[in-house]
């Protein structure tokens, strides 16, 4: 009796064709601080020992480094201080020239695997783990808009703080912390442009487009991760002037959970709800008339438009807030020359991610804010340390 030889997986042969030879493995492209040692992959000159046999894979040095796509798969390894980042992120930091759509399409159809299995764009990323990315082909030249020059010496001229963790700048009114939703350019991609050398740069955190004042930018990954866990706990002091509407002369704690939700129109917008998120924030009065008032605004929490639905919360909504304020309210603003928010962002206390050490930052409020107080008869009290 013969015996049964079982099929060899690779070796099967097709229909009226010849056998199949066994796959190799794929081609693996040997990186050196973010940049390929050498364009001829194919050739057949053998490897380095450190990138030889089948499990051999690509260390990243930096995600936002350019990843050249090859006309083959290959592998990435991830190190550790890329842990904790979204998989989407990170491609779209690593595969510059890659427009951003391909990239959510490649997620969305399973072509991106990790250890071999599939993710979902928001799956986020551990040590070790090994990224297969399929084909890809780079548009050719750079088509990602750059900023105009005026745009980048006006970042430059923000820029309030800098060291080797963190950038700080005073942002200013009107311009997006980031691109999306119909905006090409933010702060960030004016900041990678002003600072090509950068291997690194993510916002710490966000400020609403027409609010104005510090924001913070973190310049390593590990310093990124620092920063959210003190945002996080609670361990950095945000303080904001804001202008409302009606008479606040009393220091007022507003606790109210807020929710997200969106409208039929696909615009987003956030509520307060018993089933939301806990939030608090304290309104401190700076100066007050029977028709306006003139606050500092501290949030305890960070939820999305926290200070502006906790003020139109507590009856005193935020002059010149096109979504949660009081039309008739703002009106009478523009007549005192207001033509944007009055929110800013003008202090800001954390603690240095490596050395630890307490850093205190401030930024006054705008000349156009100061002229609509003024407009309204509205001054600090001189008792008060914030004084604009």
């Amino acid at each position: 009796m013969r015996p049964r030889v079982e099929p060899v997986p690779g070796l099967d042969r097709p229909p009226g064709g010849r056998r199949r030879t066994p796959p190799g493995p794929e081609p693996l492209i040997p990186f050196a601080r973010g940049r390929l040692e050498s364009d001829n992959w194919r050739s057949t000159k053998p490897p380095a020992p450190a990138w030889t046999g089948a499990d051999a894979i690509i260390p990243v040095v930096a995600a936002d480094r350019t990843i050249a796509q090859p006309d083959s798969p290959h592998l990435i390894r991830i190190e550790p201080d890329h842990a904790g980042q979204r998989i989407d992120n990170f491609l779209l930091g690593a595969l510059k020239g890659v427009p951003q759509s391909r990239i959510y399409r490649i997620l969305r159809r399973g072509e991106v695997r990790v250890n071999r299995g599939r993710i979902r764009q928001h799956y986020r990323l551990q040590a070790g783990d090994q990224i297969r990315i399929p084909p890809l082909r780079r548009g050719v030249g750079d088509t990602r808009p750059r900023p105009a020059p005026g745009l980048l010496e006006q970042l430059e001229s923000s820029i309030v703080h800098e060291d080797a963790d963190l950038l700080v700048l005073n942002k200013p009114a009107g311009l997006a912390v980031h691109g999306g939703s119909g905006l090409k350019l933010g702060v960030i991609e004016g900041l990678r442009c002003l600072r090509p050398a950068f291997r690194f740069l993510d916002l710490a955190h966000r400020l609403d487009r027409d609010t104005s004042g510090l924001l913070i930018v973190a310049k390593r990954r590990r310093s990124l991760l620092d920063l959210h866990r003190a945002f996080r706990e609670g361990r950095v002091e945000k303080r904001y002037l804001v202008l409302v509407k009606g008479r606040l002369d009393r220091a007022r704690r507003i606790d109210s959970p807020l929710a997200k939700g969106a409208l039929r129109s696909g615009e987003r917008f956030v509520r307060v709800s018993p089933q939301g998120q806990p939030s608090k924030t304290d309104f401190v009065p700076l100066a007050w008339n029977s028709r306006s008032s003139f606050l500092e605004a501290r949030p305890r929490t960070g939820r999305t438009h926290q200070i502006r639905v906790h003020a139109a919360d507590a009856g005193h909504p935020v002059g010149g807030d096109p979504r949660y304020g009081d039309r008739e309210y703002n009106r009478r603003l523009e007549r005192c020359g207001l033509r944007r928010m009055f929110l800013h962002a003008h202090s800001l206390r954390i603690r240095e991610p490596t050395s630890g050490r307490r850093l205190s930052f401030e930024a006054p409020l705008p000349g156009e804010l100061r002229k609509v107080l003024d407009a309204l008869g509205l001054r600090a009290m001189k008792d008060d340390r914030h004084r604009v």
